[in-house]
């Protein structure tokens, strides 16, 4: 094949969006007869796309010199460019900073602007948006949009709206920056830009819609981003962000082990290309481990989250709360989000509000609320109007306003089901039936409690169930209750448990109990981790040890 046809294949290849093709069929024309400078610029994108990042840079270097050398200098300043921003995002600031200086200074010499001048004050943009500056980001990626529209640049056109809309997010108007996001998606979706501005796009635009609690729009966004990543299947950047956003998704649905599985797929594709995706995949697989009680598990999650340069917030403070250490956890989550955007503030607060209450401060808690309430109004969605009820029914029965609580509860309670998130709506449901048996309503206080102990009990979340089982024994009478011995087991545990020692299995203990497999298999698994046990022979052991056999 000579080296012409081999530029031919490779160029269709790039086209089809087949990557590792163009990859291969690109080196191979190299090394018959070289490339020119365009060739060597999509060999550095199909190598960038595929993993490759460092000898995706080393090409595009050769691109670049290759354009000057044929005298395009406006081409040359335009690899200087997305050789800067491919640094920034490896973390090299300082090589980045020295080519963005390149592709200025070649601008400066240019007889004519371009989009590239846009292209240029993109990084400028992100630092501004990042060093806590978003009305200067705003004015810089402004002049992005500016100077892609003025040339007809479609990819600077929508990186400068998409900051824009980040900025706009940052300064506290969602309803604002999620439509300039929808704007945007119309030119990724209908294929106008290329591939790397289109996998940024996608992948910022579905972090600000979790950012923004618009879970309608992230779910919409990351299906079309998992249908654009599955039609290009060796492409590797990009891929692992996309694996993160499904395993937020996976875990508010309800579907840990599902979640799990995508946060080791993000993990496992951040060293492959995709190093964008290092924070979600372990902060996601951090989030799925302290909810299921796995506590020490969770906090080296969040620590190798923390590696990536973000803070695992508020995970890590909720973190501290479940350990017991209320003050630790207040003093972070004060800390961080008092030195938050306003977007990433706003995510903070259904936390700082939990974490308020339980340091027994009414009047930070309520503070909380009222910002989570006015973000309600100005943006109605249905996760903000649930997150915002839920804080305010929680508060307003920790200051002795049961029947203002047990209507905001009952209406959070049907947003999260919903948006189908059975966690937040088991803790409304427990939350409601402790409003109830402050009205005297003691019937359907237990009915709201065995729901949302069930809920709980089913998705794994060991700590939320025994909280729940607690509410639940609250009401109890004292005669026939289960031995104090019984510790953190509920009735329904402990009945297992006994089953247990006398050696049945499963299915017996399901049989006589009239349960199903799956809920004796759950009870136990939960059994085993309040008691930190490892067998069916410990709890056997422990049964005897504390009078709790027979």
């Amino acid at each position: 094949m000579s080296a012409e046809t081999g530029i031919d294949r490779g160029r269709s290849a790039f086209q089809e969006h087949r990557w590792t093709e163009a990859n291969q069929t690109f080196r191979e024309a190299d090394k018959r007869g070289g490339l020119p400078a365009a060739d060597l610029e999509r060999l550095a994108t199909a190598e960038i796309l595929t993993g490759e990042c460092t000898t995706g840079l080393e090409t595009l270097t050769r691109a670049h010199e290759e354009y000057l050398v044929v005298g395009d200098v406006e081409s040359a300043a335009r690899c200087a460019g997305w050789m800067g921003m491919q640094l920034m995002f490896l973390g090299e600031r300082a090589r980045a900073g020295g080519w963005l200086a390149r592709g200025q200074r070649l601008l400066d010499e240019a007889a004519e602007p371009s989009a590239v001048q846009g292209l240029l004050l993109i990084p400028e943009g992100l630092g501004k948006l990042y060093s806590g500056d978003p009305a200067g980001a705003l004015q810089a990626f402004s002049r992005v949009s500016e100077f892609g529209q003025r040339f007809h640049d479609k990819d600077v056109s929508a990186l400068g709206l998409l900051g824009t809309g980040q900025a706009t997010l940052m300064l506290g108007h969602p309803d604002k920056g999620l439509k300039m996001f929808d704007e945007v998606m119309v030119a990724v979706t209908a294929g106008e830009l290329s591939p790397i501005p289109s996998g940024i796009i996608y992948c910022a635009v579905i972090g600000n819609c979790h950012l923004a609690l618009d879970l309608e729009r992230a779910l919409e966004w990351t299906a079309a981003l998992d249908r654009w990543c599955s039609t290009r299947p060796d492409m590797m950047s990009f891929s692992g962000q996309c694996q993160s956003h499904r395993a937020e998704l996976f875990m508010l649905h309800g579907a840990w082990a599902e979640a799990l599985t995508a946060a080791a797929a993000a993990q496992g594709l951040s060293v492959k290309g995709d190093p964008q995706a290092l924070y979600g995949g372990y902060y996601q697989q951090g989030e799925v481990e302290r909810l299921s009680g796995k506590l020490h598990d969770a906090e080296v999650s969040y620590g190798q989250a923390a590696r990536s340069g973000y803070e695992p917030q508020p995970g890590l403070a909720l973190l501290w709360l479940a350990s017991g250490n209320v003050q630790q956890a207040q003093a972070m989550i004060r800390r961080a989000a008092g030195a938050a955007d306003a977007a990433t503030r706003r995510n903070m607060l259904p936390a700082l509000v939990e974490i308020e209450l339980a340091a027994s401060d009414l009047a930070a808690a309520r503070r909380g609320v009222q910002e989570l309430e006015a973000v309600a109004r100005e943006c109605p969605m249905p996760m903000v109007r649930a997150v915002a009820g839920q804080a305010d029914g929680a508060v307003r029965l920790a200051d002795g306003d049961p029947s203002a609580a047990l209507k905001r509860l009952r209406d959070a309670w049907r947003l999260w089901q919903e948006l189908g998130v059975p966690f937040e709506a088991a803790r409304c449901q427990a939350l409601a039936g402790r409003a109830c048996r402050v009205l005297g309503d003691e019937a359907s206080a237990l009915m709201y409690l065995e729901a949302a102990h069930a809920a709980l009990l089913d998705l794994g979340a060991a700590p939320a169930a025994t909280w729940a089982a607690s509410l639940l024994h609250e009401g109890m009478p004292d005669s026939g209750a289960m031995p104090d011995t019984a510790g953190p087991l509920t009735r329904r545990e402990l009945e297992i448990l006994q089953l247990v020692a006398t050696g049945k299995g499963n299915r017996a203990v399901a049989a006589e109990l009239y349960l199903s497999e799956k809920t004796v298999a759950r009870h136990v698994s939960n059994i085993f981790l309040k008691l930190g046990l490892s067998s069916r022979a410990a709890a056997t052991s422990y049964a005897y040890e504390h009078g709790l056999a027979g």
